[in-house]
């Protein structure tokens, strides 16, 4: 199936910030406490997790929040294969080294080395959107990703966030997409006087035609927010004027966002152009193939296609 075929390539996106030659020190993992009795669960019904590394001297009112990527589930079944993973069970999850931009070293992470430093795990396979209150009790999915945002979020405000004078949210593949989403509620939690900005990582995925013709990252979002409730918690500037589902999209919400946010992202997304741009039902007889894992490969006419429809046309409302 290709909506699972997909989902499964998300799982293995490669984020730049992860990439970045780092050392880093051994993080705990945290649970949320009272969660459950919130209803805020990952797909499992377990408490969502984070890990949490203090500031010190010169850092300690500066926060940095980065959330775990991970794809998404777009209907039962894919919901169902993630389920026992560690990208939708806490029960899974094991604790984590910090690295790159979230290292305790100098060395390493000049910037942030010394900020209070936060990974939130990603364990609802919505871009922490989802709010179905029914359970089926067959499957025992639990679709509660926008609670686990809220729970996550408050117990961080209590450990020193809501005293916080700097403050990014990241986030990395499907976390980028929720530093998107979620960049002004994060902001406005936060005082007032708060210096705020939001970093997502190869999170600006785009509504492109793919070679055949059809939407088909379009259907498969529109599946992610039918199935997790998600409509509601969308940014209401983008659900105003366009339907949900083109709000879980970047170029549709990126322009109404007031809190500053700076896009990390390749112009020629190697993995959007081989599962958005050409994903594998729109070139049944495979001849993207070898240019889809190799640009260098491309006939002119496939790089012609792939200028007018990538990823710089797309941020060109921003």
């Amino acid at each position: 199936m290709e909506s699972a075929r997909i989902s499964k390539w998300l799982n293995l996106l490669v984020c730049v910030l992860l990439l970045l030659k780092a050392e880093g020190s051994l993080v705990p993992l945290t649970l949320v406490k009272n969660a459950e009795s919130k209803g805020a669960v990952c797909l499992d019904g377990s408490p969502p997790a984070y890990h949490f590394d203090n500031g010190f001297e010169e850092g300690i009112k500066n926060w940095i929040v980065h959330i775990e990527g991970g794809g998404w589930c777009n209907n039962v079944e894919s919901c169902l294969y993630r389920k026992d993973s560690r990208l939708g069970s806490s029960k899974q999850m094991e604790d984590l080294y910090f690295s790159a931009i979230l290292s305790n070293e100098q060395e390493y992470n000049p910037d942030f080395y010394n900020w209070n430093r936060v990974k939130v795990r990603y364990c609802d396979g919505s871009s922490f959107t989802g709010d179905v209150e029914e359970v089926d009790q067959t499957t025992n999915l639990h679709f509660r990703g926008a609670r686990i945002f809220s729970a996550v979020m408050e117990e961080l405000l209590a450990k020193g966030l809501e005293k916080a004078e700097n403050a990014i949210l990241s986030g990395c593949s499907a976390g980028g997409l929720t530093t998107i989403l979620h960049c002004d509620r994060f902001k406005n939690l936060l005082p007032s006087e708060a210096n705020v900005k939001c970093v997502p990582d190869a999170g600006y995925f785009v509504n492109v035609e793919d070679i055949s013709g059809t939407h088909f990252i379009e259907k498969f979002y529109s599946e992610v927010v039918s199935t997790h409730g998600s409509a509601k918690n969308l940014p209401s500037s983008c659900t105003s004027k366009f339907s949900p589902e083109l709000c879980f999209f970047p170029q549709y919400v990126a322009s109404h966002i007031s809190t500053p946010i700076f896009v990390v992202n390749a112009a020629y997304d190697s993995w959007q152009i081989q599962n958005i741009f050409v994903p594998g039902s729109a070139d049944p007889s495979d001849s993207w193939h070898s240019c889809k894992l190799d640009i260098s490969n491309c006939s002119p006419d496939q790089l012609s296609k792939m200028q007018g429809k990538q990823f710089l046309i797309s941020i060109a409302h921003l």
